[in-house]
């Protein structure tokens, strides 16, 4: 089924991407009882299922974690395309919020919780398809029981910087 504008560009077929995820309430539940650091380091094991969000971002994963530190991957598809034909900064700011909360996130202790209250993201570059792996790494630049604060950076495959971010978190218990 094709489809024209009335300016009379073709469309051409749709595509269709499927998304798969697992039960979020198995990840919350161990969040209850392990640090955050434990609890990020056994979902880069595997030991627990990923966030559903990742699976609609070009695989999102966490490739590397260390208190007060998180770093993510993803390989974005034309599916995060905006209007203009580049990836939608959308994508970018997902991975740094994602980066930087995780981040705080790691130097929490059980059972106790986060929240992104504020993020302010620099888009430095166009990301494309041929961009290749997107590397993004958050790092916490002051702890707090209350309020923590945390900066990122995105680069592309070749090590390019895409985009920084500087966040604001909530912690609660």
């Amino acid at each position: 089924m094709n489809h024209a504008s009335a300016t009379g560009y073709d469309w051409g077929e749709p595509r269709t991407k499927t998304v798969t995820w697992y039960d979020p309430s198995t990840g919350a539940e161990a969040a209850t009882v392990m640090s955050g650091l434990d609890y990020l380091s056994a979902m880069r094991r595997g030991e627990l299922p990923p966030p559903p969000i990742s699976a609609l971002f070009g695989d999102m994963r966490i490739s590397g974690v260390a208190e007060g530190e998180v770093e993510f991957t993803c390989v974005p598809d034309e599916s995060v395309y905006n209007p203009i034909g580049m990836v939608h900064g959308g994508l970018a700011c997902t991975l740094l919020d994602s980066v930087t909360g995780c981040a705080v996130h790691s130097t929490l202790p059980a059972g106790t919780g986060y929240s992104s209250a504020e993020i302010k993201v620099n888009y430095l570059r166009a990301i494309h398809l041929d961009s290749g792996e997107l590397h993004a790494r958050g790092r916490v630049t002051k702890p707090g029981r209350r309020v923590a604060f945390a900066e990122g950076e995105l680069r592309d495959a070749s090590g390019k910087l895409l985009a920084t971010a500087s966040s604001t978190c909530t912690v609660f218990g």
